[in-house]
């Protein structure tokens, strides 16, 4: 540490009083990371043995900079001992941030407000700064080539899916690998890739976003930075917010380059892909090999996106091998229990009218159930019961005593129940459970607040409940 209070006071012309090691920051780099501290100033030291990523940091600092890019001042190196300090930035993490404003069924408007300033700044680095940038210190290659993604898949296929347990054919995973690639490269690659552009590697500073650990950055495809952020695991964005976020940041790329989207989803995709394996070798590599088991709490929500992709995406060549291996990687009992035991499973239960959309599962599942109520008696018909809700002791009342409404019942909890057994056994998070009707007003209320009921008499079970409908119409109702 001599070296980094050396820096400093040659920096500010006083010693540094306090040098407090950040361990949150440590990640999975190896860098060493300090807080140095005297007489009301502060910064950031690094102490990191590999030279070409120190190189690289530093110029890329100082080149964004004159860009008039959100990134940390480099105050003072001496990268001939390993060591350079820069601008302190706080503690606040994208990542800690929408952490402190989303709950279990919502995120903050502040929250997502964060995610699109840091979404709208994107094209700022991949396309402005890009330009003029000096790729000759890129480390380790000057750009995400054939080389670069034969890297991420082997690191991938060796560390996890070998060290996992799961089983595949390699020489039939190869030639997947093979057109993956040829896919991946046939998108425009003369853009600036930041590389690791998650929620850990923004710092919020008075709702500002600053950027951090772009060392590792490299000539390559626009497509790569957007997958790393809105897939980036812990940080569990829901499909629709991601969604939002990714036609937001087109509209952002837009202004600095002619976008043609059809064009740019093409390849969307299979970059999101190789991200996600990018991470999981990752996690794999310093879960498995390196015996760090902290990192593989980050694989269940791995695991989360690629059973979302594999129910809502369909890339444009065949990758059979990897998908069975994926697939593998699913059902693997082994990888399910490394979700976190003590987290509950949250069953969110909703009713719906058949004239509106179902509910979208946002939990990236893709399954649960949709049953439809409109079979029952339906006390809309009657005059009574027009300004009543399934919530209403009238209603509730009319529904006990039509024998249909228990058999109904019955057999939908006892799908659900089975579900829950399953779901809690194999450590999965969440279950989605629809009832819809007519107009979303009496049956399917009910049926969802009895299920809601019987549920959370269960324990380990977080019952999420919403009646879409009610919400519109009957607001006071809901707020009961």
């Amino acid at each position: 540490m001599d070296v980094l209070k050396h820096l400093f006071e040659q920096y500010f012309h006083i010693p540094a009083s306090d040098v407090k090691a950040l361990q949150g920051q440590l990640g999975g780099s190896g860098r060493t990371i300090v807080r140095l501290s005297g007489s009301g100033k502060s910064a950031i030291g690094i102490v990191y043995p590999v030279r070409e990523e120190n190189v690289a940091f530093v110029e890329f600092s100082r080149h964004f900079r004159r860009r008039g890019l959100p990134v940390p001042e480099i105050y003072a190196e001496d990268l001939a001992h390993d060591s350079y300090i820069e601008e302190d930035l706080g503690d606040m993490t994208l990542f800690e941030f929408l952490s402190a404003n989303r709950s279990p069924d919502d995120i903050a408007p502040k929250a997502v407000d964060a995610y699109r300033q840091v979404v709208a700044t994107l094209p700022r680095f991949q396309v402005e700064a890009g330009r003029d940038l000096n790729y000759k210190v890129c480390y380790p290659r000057s750009s995400f080539d054939r080389q670069s993604i034969a890297w991420d898949l082997n690191y991938f296929k060796y560390y996890f899916l070998r060290l996992s347990g799961v089983s595949f054919n390699e020489q039939a995973l190869e030639n997947d690998f093979t057109r993956l690639t040829k896919l991946l490269l046939a998108a425009s690659h003369d853009y600036f890739l930041y590389r690791d552009f998650q929620s850990r590697n923004v710092m919020l500073r008075d709702g500002q976003p600053y950027f951090l650990d772009y060392q590792g950055g490299r000539k390559g495809a626009l497509q790569y930075d957007i997958a790393s952020l809105l897939y980036d695991g812990k940080a569990d964005l829901p499909p629709t917010l991601r969604e939002e976020l990714l036609n937001y940041y087109l509209d952002c790329l837009s202004k600095f380059i002619p976008v043609d989207r059809g064009a740019f989803m093409e390849y969307y995709y299979a970059y999101v892909y190789v991200r996600i394996m990018q991470a999981l070798g990752a996690y794999g590599f310093r879960g498995f090999y390196e015996r760090k088991p902290h990192f593989l709490q980050s694989v269940p929500y791995a695991l989360k996106n690629l059973r979302w992709l594999a129910h809502n995406i369909k890339l444009p060549v065949a990758l059979p091998a990897l998908m069975d291996a994926f697939q593998g990687m699913l059902s693997s009992d082994k990888l399910q229990q490394l979700a976190p035991h003590s987290k509950s499973l949250t069953v969110r239960i909703f009713s719906f009218s058949f004239h509106h959309q179902i509910p979208v599962d946002e939990s990236g599942n893709g399954g649960g159930y949709v049953f439809d109520a409109r079979s029952l008696p339906n006390p809309g018909r009657e005059e009574r019961f027009k300004m009543l809700t399934g919530i209403d002791n009238p209603v509730i009342d009319y529904l006990n005593q039509e024998e249909s409404v228990h058999q109904y019942f019955e057999r939908a909890q006892s799908l659900v129940d089975s579900s829950v057994t399953a779901y809690q056994r194999r450590g999965f998070a969440n279950l989605m459970v629809s009832f819809g009707c007519t107009g979303g007003q009496h049956r399917s209320v009910f049926l969802a607040e009895q299920l809601a009921r019987h549920l959370r008499s269960i324990d380990g079970i977080e019952v999420v409940l919403r009646h879409i409908e009610l919400e519109k119409n009957f607001p006071e109702k809901v707020a009961l």
